[in-house]
């Protein structure tokens, strides 16, 4: 497998992983069985990032941007520095999906 398809291989998982955590994060904002998510929810933001750390070194190899998922992996780490629950938490969320949207548009 060229390096090129396992870089689409990888941020593709990585940003349906990122949809289920964005989705399994709504619920836990929204109240929905939250002592039965939060594990689920901590294990799905693990992988993400190390998928997206991944992806940044697969997108260099390729020959491809690398800085978008650089810069996702920066704002991966800094969600540890915001409270769960608190509008500071959901908003950073938002803006990974975002930005691993934009880069997925960006680098494919």
């Amino acid at each position: 497998m060229s390096s090129a398809a396992l870089y689409h291989l990888v941020s593709a998982t990585t940003l349906l992983l990122l949809v289920a955590l964005l989705l399994l994060g709504l619920s836990l904002q929204l109240g929905w069985r939250r002592s039965a998510v939060r594990w689920p929810h901590h294990a799905l933001y693990f992988l993400v990032t190390a998928g997206t750390l991944i992806t940044a070194v697969l997108a260099a190899l390729a020959g491809k941007p690398w800085w978008p998922a650089a810069l996702l992996v920066l704002l991966l780490l800094a969600m540890s520095r915001t409270r769960p629950g608190r509008p500071a938490h959901w908003r950073l969320a938002l803006v990974v999906g975002l930005g691993w949207a934009g880069a997925a548009l960006f680098c494919w």
